[in-house]
């Protein structure tokens, strides 16, 4: 078939040209201005202002707080997301469907109502807290009480992302992994990790993404004490109903920047992960 029949032959869809501006417009329109806003805001307090917004005690708990238990959850949601998506994709067990839908259900809520259900849980006089209260492990107003919220909010990111490359696995590569004489263990390692690591990866950024910015199920549980369970986006609220404008745009412009930062160095270990085709594209 020639150049002039190709040329010749119906579009179903737009060509590359108008694409590629839409995409463009869209890009601009929703992200980069926003984030060029946001980063113009905070240039006006100049270097110095930034540099005293960070030396801030409050300031800088709270980011630490908020990178540290997204992390945690994170790492949390990849390890307990496997398993439920590998119990879902392998398996047939009464109530799998009511499972299955569970998982959705931090997609559906209010993260209001999330956060209200977690504190009437895991508070010292909750159906949980009361038990592990007199234990010494406090959840609820406390770190820990973070870490749960952000982990109940993200686990499903991670499910739905692996569960998808699991079905597309089979069971044909563990069973010839099996044949060759290899052990449970060997085959996880070898032949099944593998292959759903990148999905794995994909689902801890998207977790560890949503964590970071989460807000409504956290109020409540954390208590919002600063230097202890203050979260950076409920002190940005704090700053901005006192109209500190330029100081909540100053701790955006770091979380934004620390984020970029960690989801392209957690992409490259992705890409490097799923071989060599995925690093050609």
């Amino acid at each position: 078939m020639n150049a002039a029949v190709l040329r010749a032959r119906p579009r179903l869809f737009p060509g590359f040209g108008l694409t590629l501006g839409f995409t463009t417009l869209y890009m601009s329109l929703l992200v980069l201005l926003p984030l060029a806003a946001l980063v113009a805001r905070a240039s006006g307090l100049g270097w110095d202002g930034l540099v005293q917004v960070l030396r801030d005690p409050r300031v800088w708990a709270s980011l630490r707080l908020s990178f540290g238990a997204s992390l945690i959850a994170a790492g949390v949601n990849g390890i307990f997301g496997l398993l439920l998506a590998w119990c879902l994709a392998r398996y047939r067990f009464p109530g799998r469907r009511l499972v299955d839908a569970a998982v959705d259900l931090p997609f559906a809520l209010p993260t209001a109502v999330s956060g209200i259900a977690l504190t009437a849980v895991y508070a010292p006089t909750g159906w949980i807290g009361r038990f592990l209260d007199p234990l010494g492990i406090r959840v609820a107003f406390t770190p820990l009480g973070v870490i749960l919220a952000l982990v109940f909010v993200g686990l499903p990111f991670v499910v739905r992302a692996v569960e998808p490359a699991l079905r597309d696995l089979g069971k044909e590569m563990e069973e010839a992994a099996e044949s060759l004489g290899a052990g449970r263990w060997q085959t996880f390692v070898r032949v099944i990790l593998p292959a759903v690591g990148p999905a794995v990866m994909t689902g801890s950024i998207l977790a560890f993404a949503r964590a970071l910015g989460e807000y409504g199920s956290i109020v409540f549980i954390s208590g919002n004490l600063p230097m202890r369970t203050e979260i950076a986006p409920v002190l940005i609220m704090a700053k901005l109903e006192q109209f500190d404008y330029a100081g909540a745009a100053a701790m955006a412009v770091v979380m934004l920047a620390c984020s970029l930062f960690m989801l392209l160095a957690v992409r490259t270990l992705e890409r490097r992960l799923a071989g060599p085709q995925a690093r050609e594209e």
